[in-house]
Order: structure tokens, then sequence, then C-alpha cells
């Protein structure tokens, strides 16, 4: 028998103790009209809807489609998502120790984390995660499967594992990550290089942990890589910035209340040359940190425009556990030179030159095929077996004898059981191996850019 639900709708403006300025933006008497009347349209739904829906999921769905029609940057989270937000930009968590991203609707693993419970019990790189306590995460988001995967520190958690025929299972204990949003080391000419993929709230000292490598190696140079850098915290950039750049304003944040921040750098003098790499995936935080190296002119900003995201969000958390986090200020560079939605514009622009992953037709995942056969997903399997070095004809869709043979040496090379059917791990192989081709086999232009202007 269907649950009733008796809803009793809070606003979450009212929780966060913006009253006025609630009122003074609604009409409260019509606003408190169409409270009522949603109410009843929620209740006749409920009540005429084929399957069960609970209290929780209702109100879940109405602050997450209040929050959709803001901006891309406003969020609801549910307590767990916000438990999980809250450990990301802290830069830890309590978990396995995974990167992940779903392709396909399979969780792969990009990578186990160093000193981590996967990569001690043996999950590796290409593995597909099926399962979590039994339970199976196919077609699940990447954040979905992470909260299933994420726990207390101690817990025990069952990962069940498809490694090419082999299906995997790993009992494995839960403890605590800290996840590295830095990674540095000293290239040709003794030039540093740091790459940045984050700013977490320990993204700084991080930094500094290289710095002191470089200093031990007398580095006076270094390429600060934030390209695909898509931001993080205010504080932890103008953290970042009172290494790199001298005292001065570095970002002004104007609030929509009126009320205007500045934060500022306190360093008395710039210790190294720097070089800076953005992209158009280098956004927010990343942005504030580029601009203030542009604007007062202590490094050169090699790359292309960044992205152009100059709102601020704030995040506030919720009695019951959850929270939200809304666009509350636009923030401007150095001078209040304006960001967003128009970037940080390189001094010196180089593009990268990219494979064209859309040229390649997608598995359907569906069939697994054998020689004679002719389909797309033959065609794609020749493409990607010619990208990737393999010695194949020119691709035409048709399944013959040489693609047999270098189909049987890539599934051998892959760790897959090397029969020469293109079957639907097959399939997942190749994509994965045209994804880490496209990103490790390109020349970087970007970097020798950056490298030359420092020379």
């Amino acid at each position: 028998m269907k649950k009733k639900i008796s809803l009793c709708i809070v606003i979450i403006l009212l929780l966060l103790s913006c009253t006025t300025a609630f009122a003074s933006q609604l009409d409260k008497e019509k606003f408190d009209e169409d409270l009522d009347f949603l109410k009843n349209v929620i209740s006749f739904v409920i009540d005429n809807y084929q399957y069960e829906v609970s209290q929780e999921e209702v109100m879940e769905g109405l602050y997450k489609g209040f929050f959709n029609i803001l901006d891309e940057y406003s969020t609801y989270y549910t307590p767990e998502e916000y438990k999980a937000f809250l450990e990301d930009t802290a830069g830890e968590f309590s978990g396995i120790g995974v990167q992940i991203i779903d392709i396909n609707g399979q969780v792969v693993v990009v990578t186990p984390l160093t000193d981590s419970p996967a990569i001690e019990a043996g999950i590796k790189a290409g593995d597909i995660i099926t399962s979590v306590d039994g339970y199976d995460i196919t077609g699940l988001t990447v954040n979905q499967a992470s909260l299933l995967i994420r726990g207390e520190e101690g817990t025990p958690v069952k990962i069940g594992i498809k490694r090419g025929q082999e299906n995997l299972t790993f009992d494995l204990i839960r403890r605590t990550i800290v996840t590295s949003t830095v990674q540095g080391k000293i290239l040709e000419d003794n030039i540093g290089y740091l790459k940045i993929t984050g700013f977490s709230d320990n993204t700084p000292e991080l930094v500094k942990k290289e710095l002191s490598v470089f200093d031990e190696n007398n580095v006076k140079k270094i390429v600060i890589d934030l390209r695909n850098n898509g931001g993080g915290t205010l504080k932890s950039a103008v953290d970042l910035l009172n290494l790199f750049v001298t005292e001065g304003p570095v970002v002004y944040v104007k609030y929509a209340t009126g009320k205007e921040d500045v934060f500022e750098s306190t360093l008395k003098e710039q210790k190294y040359e720097i070089a800076v790499l953005i992209n158009e995936g280098s956004a927010s935080a990343t942005e504030v940190f580029a601009g203030a190296v542009k604007y007062k002119k202590e490094g050169i900003i090699v790359g292309t425009n960044s992205f152009g995201k100059g709102v601020v969000q704030s995040l506030y958390p919720l009695i019951d556990g959850s929270g939200v986090k809304f666009t509350t200020a636009e923030y401007f560079s150095v001078n209040r030179t304006p960001v967003h939605k128009v970037g940080i514009a390189p001094d010196i622009e180089v593009e990268n030159n990219k494979i064209d992953i859309s040229k390649f037709p997608k598995f359907s995942r569906e069939k697994k095929h054998d020689p004679g056969s002719v389909s797309l997903d033959v065609l794609s399997a020749e493409m990607i077996l010619k990208e990737l070095g393999y010695k194949v004809s020119e691709p035409d869709g048709v399944y013959d004898i040489q693609l047999f043979e270098q189909i049987m040496k890539f599934q051998e090379d892959s760790m897959l059981y090397p029969y020469g059917r293109i079957d639907i791990a097959t399939q997942d192989a190749l994509y994965n191996a045209l994804l880490k081709h496209a990103e490790n086999n390109i020349e970087d232009l970007q970097l020798k850019a950056a490298l030359e202007a420092l020379k």
C-alpha cells in the first residue's frame, strides 16, 4: 500500500535567515498561495502514481529543482553528498583510494592512488568496478559510485572487479586518503615544473613541500601548470599567490549585498621567475591566480584563454546534515579587472594539437564481433588500432584476417584473453587505450613555449 505523504515545505532561504531579502524579491501572499497549490499537486500525484515515493525523495527533488533554476554553479547537497564535497575540498577522504571515471555506463579505475588500500590489494588502472558490497553499480555516475565506495575509516567494503574475462572480488578496509593536487619535478636547464590540478585546502602546503625541493636544487625559474584546473577554494588560491607574487591586492570580491572584500599578498620580494600555463579548462580559483600574475606583471601567462568563471559560491550547512552552495558574489582581478565570461588571456597564445576523439565511432557495447562481420564497431576497432600504431589496413568496417591478428595482439597487450573476438571487454579496453593515447601522445607545445619564455 502506498504511503501518503504529508508535506511541509521548508524554504531554504528561511533556514539561512534571509527573510528580509526574500520578502523584498517575492510577493509573499502570492508565494504562500503557490506553496499551497504545490502541496496539492504533489499530494494528487502521490495518490495516483503507480509506484512508491518517499517523502525524502520528494523533498530532495524540490530542493534540487529550486537550485537548478539559479545558475549552473548553485547546488543542493544531500547529507551524503555534502560530506563527500567537504572531503574533496579538504583534500582528504576515507575510502579505498581510486580515481574513477564512468565510460559507456561502466565505472572504470583511472588509477589507484599511492599508499592506498586499492593499490595494496592489487586493483589496477583499467579495472571495471562492477559492484560495491554486492550492489551492482553499472550505470551509476562517478559521484553516485563514490558515495558507495567511500565510508568511515576502518570499515570493510567488498569491491567487485571485472578485469578482461576475469571477475574478481577484493575485501578492503577503508582508511583516510590524502589526495595530492600537486606534482613537482625539475626539467632541463634546472627549471622547476609544478602541475596543480585543483585548489584544495591542503594545496598550498603541498606546493611548499615541492618548493623546498626546488630550493635545495637552486631552482629559480618555475613553470606552474594550471591547465584543466577547474578551481577550488578562494583561500587556497590567495594563499598560493602569497608564495609567488608581491604585496598588494590580488582579488576583489563584490557580494550581492554590496559589500566588497579585498584579498592581498604580503610577499615582500618575488623569489621565483614564473610562467603559468592555462587553457579553456582553467577556471575559477585558477583564474584568480593567473589573473594576479598577469595583471601585476609578475610572470608570463602561456596557453589559451581561460574559461571565464568569475563568480563566487558560498557554502552553507543545513540542520539536517545537508548543504547548499549558491552564487553570492562576483570577483575581479587586480585593478578590478573583470573575469566573469571574459577569462584570462595569455601573454603568449599557443594551441596544443589534439586528437579528435569524436571522429571515432562509439562502440555499441551490444554485440560481440567475429571475423567476417561488418559493422561500425569493427570500423571503430580498426581506426583505434591504427591510431595506436597496430598494423591494420585502411579502416573499412570489415573484420578481416589481418584485423583478427591485431585484435589478438591488442588483447594480449591489454592482459585480456587473446581469442580475437571483439567482445564488450575488448571494446572498453580499446576506448580506454584511445583516451590514454590522446592524453599522453601529443607534443606539448604550450609547455615548450613556457620553457622558452623562461630561458
